[in-house]
């Protein structure tokens, strides 16, 4: 493949980061389909230019990529071959594109399956947010052989702000992102800690993020994150972007990596406590700032909670 013009892509999984994938590829030339189970991403994609379709099958039929933007390895599984499974009318020789964060093992897996039925997978997760995939700003860790990173790299090419070959074979690119997720996780449970005891000591939460982001304390995650955690107390609270159940599942991912290895993580099993905590809280599907409401349950204002 030299172009994207050339390419056609079934995007299977119109999600918060699905849809706006797709919605680049289809400003870069690439001819796309969309398959999703809610009707209302469907509606949004198809008014972006993308081929709605009515099954993953019909999605994957005939297409020279598929990408998967699942939440997890049972998504990932059902994709590939459950009842509505892509593996049995995918084209030999087609490559699927999982840009999804599920794990080395459960890649690995899934890799000797594909090539047994004579397809190619590329392993590729994706981080950044919804905003840059649709800018197409994404950082992308791959693990693929040279065949799969060839037939893919005009599609990797347009997602990617940075892209990184991490190595040569399926699990490499989760290896990367789960030492990616670590400090993902760690810097948003330390931006919930830092911006809750701001507040619990009387300091204008907006004005201390504004000050720490000056200094030698600024992350991308205090930034990006804080910012909403300054709505978490709001009706409704923030804008969900990033469910807080995501980070239950990479956290865990993270902390069963390290115990394969037997090197202790004792910062990201903190972490995963925190987000555990709030999905106990009922708090799963709320957007991933809402720890600091985990850490402080009320606004607290002159160093008591309320």
């Amino acid at each position: 493949m030299s172009t994207l013009s050339d390419v056609t892509v079934a995007v299977l999984g119109l999600g918060a980061m699905g849809l706006p994938m797709a919605t680049n590829l289809v400003t870069h030339g690439a001819a796309v389909r969309g398959f999703d189970i809610a009707q209302p991403r469907l509606d949004l994609a198809a008014a972006a230019g993308v081929t709605g379709c009515g099954s993953a099958r019909e999605a994957a039929t005939g297409a020279d990529v598929v990408l998967l933007a699942v939440r997890n390895a049972a998504q990932l599984e059902d994709a590939l071959y459950g009842p509505d499974g892509v593996v049995a009318t995918l084209p030999a020789g087609a490559t699927v594109l999982l840009t999804s964060t599920v794990g080395v093992e459960a890649v690995r897996e899934v890799a000797d399956r594909l090539a047994a039925s004579g397809h190619r997978i590329v392993d590729a997760p994706i981080s950044g947010g919804p905003v840059r995939a649709g800018e197409g700003d994404l950082l992308v860790t791959v693990g693929a052989d040279d065949d799969a990173w060839t037939a893919t790299q005009p599609v990797l090419d347009a997602m990617a702000g940075t892209l990184v070959r991490v190595g040569d074979k399926a699990g490499d690119g989760q290896a990367m992102k789960t030492v990616n997720q670590l400090l993902c996780g760690v810097h948003i449970a330390a931006a919930g800690e830092a911006l809750a005891l701001a507040r619990a000591l009387g300091l204008d939460p907006a004005l201390a993020l504004q000050a720490l982001m000056a200094g030698a304390a600024a992350s991308f995650m205090l930034g990006d994150r804080g910012q909403r955690m300054l709505q978490a107390y709001d009706e409704g609270g923030a804008e969900v972007k990033s469910r807080l159940d995501i980070f239950v599942k990479d956290m865990g991912i993270v902390t069963t990596a390290a115990k394969s290895v037997h090197l202790a993580t004792p910062v990201a099993a903190a972490a995963e406590q925190l987000y555990l905590l709030g999905e106990a809280q009922g708090k799963e599907a709320v957007d991933d700032s809402a720890v600091i409401t985990v850490l402080a349950p009320s606004i607290a204002v002159t160093g008591k909670e309320n």
